[in-house]
């Protein structure tokens, strides 16, 4: 490994998370035929004196970890980087914000807390807005499992802070984004229904394909639970449209999170059980956990499904659809295939 082949390593990962972020199809496909180079380039990059630099691919790696698989490995890299007072104040409080931010996703909570909340005394000490959205934001997400009020209170924290900066400041944005969220799950539905519309407008004026397809699945849920059905439905339906082209299961799992619960909402409860069945399936093999939100969504609709069939029913069409992979899922999910396949 030399400085111009770690560079060069750096600029694909950045590439890469550029377009998993555009929701471009094999988006991930160029950091994965070089991934162990790019381990290789991190460990380069701390032997050499240059952590700031490992910070920087690290963070770029981090969606990649997410959606194939691979959380372990960047959990392991940062624990130990992070062990020691390695590089400048402002790359450490970023490292110690995505740290938190992967872990989560695996139900590391009490990690995730500790990693975000030093990020937070970091941001402030260094007058950093946007991290400090970012650390509040966290810290918020974790704080939406066992107190929904603390939640809102720490991101209209975090929508103060970044007060002067535009919608599309990345700590911002995270903020009113898991504000939608804790908002639906105060029950605030109005609230919600106003800030995820807000920032679904935003995504398709600036043609931002993740806002767009995550706001479409939080709207999906809070129209749901107002008892708009078709239009939960069409929501529902166009976050998997976007989602279905990369193949992230993890992903791909919410999605079909929120379209069983609508088609259970609807009444059609053997395959509203099947789609339950597989997001389950398709959350296990990614290595996730459900985040509140979906949990409470999925186990929402489970007692609907398990409340409206017999036992038997109910286990059979959620076996079947445990043993369907993404695409015959997807097919399945949106009419394309009325059986479903494994």
């Amino acid at each position: 490994m030399d400085a111009a082949t770690a560079h060069g390593l750096a600029e694909v990962a950045a590439e890469a998370r550029a377009r998993l972020r555009r929701q471009e199809p094999d988006a991930a496909h160029r950091v994965e035929e070089r991934y162990p180079e790019m381990l290789e380039a991190l460990e380069w990059y701390v032997g050499e004196g240059q952590p700031d630099a490992a910070y920087r691919l690290a963070s770029s790696l981090v969606h990649f970890w997410i959606s194939t698989q691979r959380i372990g490995d960047g959990d392991g890299w940062f624990t130990e980087v992070l062990a020691g007072p390695a590089g400048s104040a402002a790359s450490r409080a970023r490292a110690l914000y995505d740290h938190g931010y992967l872990v989560f996703w695996a139900g590391r909570y009490d990690v995730a807390a500790e990693r975000f909340t030093q990020s937070r005394t970091l941001a402030a000490a260094l007058g950093d807005p946007t991290l400090e959205a970012l650390a509040l934001a966290g810290s918020a997400r974790v704080a939406l499992n066992t107190d929904v009020d603390e939640a809102v209170r720490l991101l209209r924290e975090a929508v103060a802070v970044t007060g002067g900066l535009d919608d599309a400041d990345e700590g911002r944005s995270s903020a009113l984004h898991v504000l939608g969220v804790a908002l639906q799950m105060s029950g605030d539905l109005e609230g919600a229904r106003e800030v995820m519309t807000r920032r679904l407008a935003v995504g398709r004026e600036r043609g931002d394909e993740f806002i767009v397809w995550v706001e479409s699945a939080n709207l999906s849920m809070v129209e749901r639970r107002l008892g708009n059905l078709d239009r939960a439905e069409e929501l529902a339906r166009q976050a998997l449209a976007i989602d279905s082209g990369r193949g992230d299961e993890m992903s791909i799992a919410w999605t079909l999170n929120g379209l069983a619960a609508v088609t259970a909402a609807k009444g059609d409860l053997e395959r509203a059980a099947t789609l339950n069945g597989t997001a389950a399936a398709m959350l296990e093999r990614a290595g996730g956990e459900w985040p509140p939100d979906e949990r409470k969504q999925y186990e929402d609709t489970l007692a609907t499904l398990t409340s409206g069939l017999a036992p038997d029913v109910l286990e059979d069409a959620r076996a079947r659809g445990a043993a369907m992979r993404v695409d015959a899922a997807v097919a399945y999910a949106v009419g394309r295939s009325s059986e479903p396949r494994p």
